[in-house]
């Protein structure tokens, strides 16, 4: 399901500007990883606001905080995995209150 915040649509160039960064900066996070902006048919990258916000977020975790590249990927990867237990434990939580739900339908 795409929202609005997965929509890609700035290209590098945009992207770079809206961040305070240079466009080579963008390639070298996506060489080694950090970032997977989605390609156009004609191969052109393009950014979505979730990459935006990712991509500030490493930013801020190198200038502001001084980490250096290998910590950002650690971090990163670590704020990866939990978003995606939070979504599973979510997940979990609704079929638990359907189950719940239905047992209490039963009941009466």
């Amino acid at each position: 399901m795409n929202t609005h915040n997965d929509e890609p649509c700035y290209v590098i160039s945009i992207a770079a500007k809206m961040i305070g960064i240079h466009a080579q900066t963008l390639r070298y996070y996506e060489r080694v990883g950090l970032i997977e902006p989605v390609r156009s048919q004609g191969n052109i990258r393009l950014y979505s606001n979730n990459d935006i916000e990712r991509i500030k977020h490493i930013k801020s975790l190198i200038d502001d905080l001084g980490v250096n590249l290998a910590g950002v990927e650690v971090i990163m990867n670590m704020t990866d995995r939990l978003m995606e237990m939070q979504r599973q434990i979510e997940f979990m939580e609704s079929k638990l209150e359907e189950l719940e739900q239905g047992n209490t339908s039963e009941e009466e």
